[in-house]
């Protein structure tokens, strides 16, 4: 078994529309009526991927398929008439909500709770990492800002290679696993292009976090307590959280003043109070302490990239995504294009029929993902138009046949958990979808000036061909580079109506379930009709191409279900913890305004006016 599966990575990180225009109808394939046995394990298909648990662990006993309305938390759901700040931190969402009632708009607000995050939810929220913000502006309209962290100028292709060349643990774990951050960079250039209100008075609610405190929740808690062996390694991470070696419990309330500090000069400085100065040192300073390789000149040299966003269509839908280095938009239109062509709302939600599209889809999707996509810099040829291209996505649509395609057998066709999503829309309709993340829980449990360093490094293909923490296959196109982006599966996303109205907001947490997780939550408004708190805490399936098995959640499948996918050649999976299906934050338009919520999965809260 490979040891890297061992290590610890927690995944984390709606009122139905106007009817969409009828879909284009193509029969399903029927599936096998007969149940088969289930195939041998193989071994690759179920090793733990992104789990807290060791491989070796019994696989979990089935959990069929029950009332999905029992899952639904109320406090994790609101609405609003006017406006709506969703997050999984109540104590952020909170922030958002009240940027927004003292008249900032939906950037002021995104920006400020992503700012909270990294006070309150420091498993995923930081200013220690990267992601990306998708903003739709106006009807029609909308802007994509890339501020993923880039690999320091040192970085080679075989850093996390032992003498024997197999993969080590330092591309998760220690000093040498970060990449240069880019939230502080990109929250600010978001601000300073599309933000209304001063730039002090948005970061001042997370200084008065960090400085006065805030209480430690439930999940919060579970974290430090799983992840207690890793915070260890850290003097600084250690002393905070586990204080005499004891994890802070529920309701302890704590403080965390170096980091009010930290943040105090970026609302005095903006990214100079960050990437230069007494913060930058002190980065450069572990860095030297800890065998991290990440300068002051890398720190100096970081800037945040617009692009233009991804758009696509859906059953009459606009659907606004994020481009490479996210893999996120590229899959999520493939699987749109693939998936366009079957009239989904007429099979039985979630079963045989409706599972073995979804896989097929992503099988296909991830294939390419994998395969082709990195950062726009570093590969100039990217068929980014080919990809989504309807002539190229019928030539994959018509290799589905109606039984399992082995991932073996699936390329490109071509030659060639920890985050967290938050979601804003103000009164004037300008919305925000924002994931950030620092990779696995608590990144690479460095602890700097009260906020922790990503481990975004193994988000690259440290050894192409072989898994990385969430046991995605990469090709070369991902390899460790200087100056690169690092491949996402972050996928903050926009759906607007044929009048070019917001309909829906989705983003995620949890690696490559990032992106089954967000476009489950879309089919399941559009295609199934679902209302925003069902779309999201329904349980979900995903496949990934490699390991060829359906991650199954407990309570997704009935038992006739998995008969059927099982004589279709599937090999299934039941994952868990539930938290291990990624973590969504949603808002959708409903009858009186809108419908929010995030994830009960995760927790947190949807606060609107």
């Amino acid at each position: 078994m490979n040891a890297r599966l061992l290590l610890v990575a927690a995944l984390v990180a709606c009122s139905h529309p106007t009817p969409p225009p009828p879909p284009v109808a193509v029969a399903a394939p029927a599936p096998t009526q007969t149940p088969a046995p289930a195939p041998a394990p193989d071994p690759a298909a179920v090793a733990d991927v992104g789990t807290s648990a060791p491989a070796a662990r019994p696989a979990p006993a089935p959990e069929y398929r029950g009332d999905p309305e029992k899952l639904i938390d109320p406090a994790t759901v609101g609405t609003g008439k006017h406006f709506m700040a969703v997050s999984e931190s109540r104590a952020a969402s909170q922030v958002g909500h009240d940027i927004l009632a003292a008249g900032g708009n939906a950037v002021d607000a995104a920006v400020a709770l992503a700012f909270a995050l990294a006070v309150t939810h420091p498993t995923a929220g930081n200013i220690g990492g990267g992601g990306f913000a998708v903003v739709r502006t106006g009807p029609g309209k909308a802007v994509a800002l890339d501020f993923r962290e880039v690999a320091p100028a040192a970085a080679t292709p075989d850093m996390y290679l032992d003498p024997a060349g197999n993969l080590t643990d330092s591309s998760l774990h220690g000093d040498l696993a970060a990449g240069v951050p880019g939230s502080v960079a990109g929250l600010w250039e978001l601000h300073r292009k599309l933000g209304k209100k001063p730039w002090k008075q948005v970061i001042a609610p997370a200084i008065a976090l960090a400085r006065d405190g805030f209480e430690v929740g439930d999940r919060l808690h579970a974290a430090i307590v799983a992840l207690a062996p890793l915070l260890a390694k850290s003097p600084a991470a250690a002393a905070l959280w586990l204080p005499d070696g004891t994890p802070l419990a529920a309701g302890d309330k704590v403080r965390i003043p170096e980091l009010a500090t930290v943040l105090g000069r970026i609302a005095e400085r903006g990214p100079d109070g960050f990437y230069k100065g007494e913060t930058a040192a002190a980065i450069v300073a572990e860095m030297k302490a800890g065998g991290g390789i990440i300068t002051a000149d890398d720190l100096a040299k970081y800037k945040p990239v617009w692009r233009d966003p991804l758009r696509f269509g859906y059953r009459g839908y606009s659907v606004v995504s994020m481009p490479p280095p996210s893999s996120g938009g590229i899959a999520l239109a493939m699987t749109a294009g693939m998936l366009g062509k079957v009239d989904l709302g007429q099979l039985p939600w979630y079963g045989a029929e409706h599972i073995h599209w979804l896989t097929e889809a992503w099988r296909r999707a991830f294939a390419a993902r994998n395969e082709l996509l990195a950062d726009p810099a570093y590969l100039k040829d990217m068929p980014i138009a080919k990809l989504v291209s309807r002539p190229y996505l019928d030539k994959l649509f018509a290799t589905i046949t109606d039984r399992a395609t082995p991932s073996q057998q699936v390329t490109a066709l071509l030659e060639g958990n920890h985050t967290t999503n938050l979601c804003t829309v103000d009164a004037s309709g300008m919305a925000v979808a924002l994931t950030t993340t620092i990779n696995t829980a608590f990144g690479n449990g460095v602890m700097v000036s009260g906020f922790f360093l990503n481990n975004e490094m193994d988000d690259f293909s440290a050894k192409p061909g072989s898994p990385n923490t969430f046991g995605l296959v990469q090709g070369t196109a991902n390899k460790i580079e200087p100056g690169k982006r690092m491949l996402s599966s972050m996928s903050p996303t926009i759906v607007e109506d044929g009048r070019g109205q917001v309909i829906l907001l989705a983003g995620a947490g949890g690696g490559p379930r990032i992106i089954t997780a967000v476009w489950q939550t879309i089919s399941n408004v559009i295609d199934f009709h679902k209302t925003g708190d069902l779309a999201v805490a329904a349980p979900r399936v995903h496949h990934q191409h490699l390991p060829d098995v359906i991650f199954v959640e407990g309570g997704s499948i009935d038992k006739p279900t998995e008969e059927q996918l099982r004589a279709m050649d599937y090999r299934l999976r039941w994952g868990e913890p539930r938290r291990g299906f990624a973590a969504i934050t949603a808002i959708v338009r409903g009858a009186s305004g809108w419908d929010g919520t995030s994830d009960p999965r995760a927790g947190g809260a949807a606060i609107g006016d």
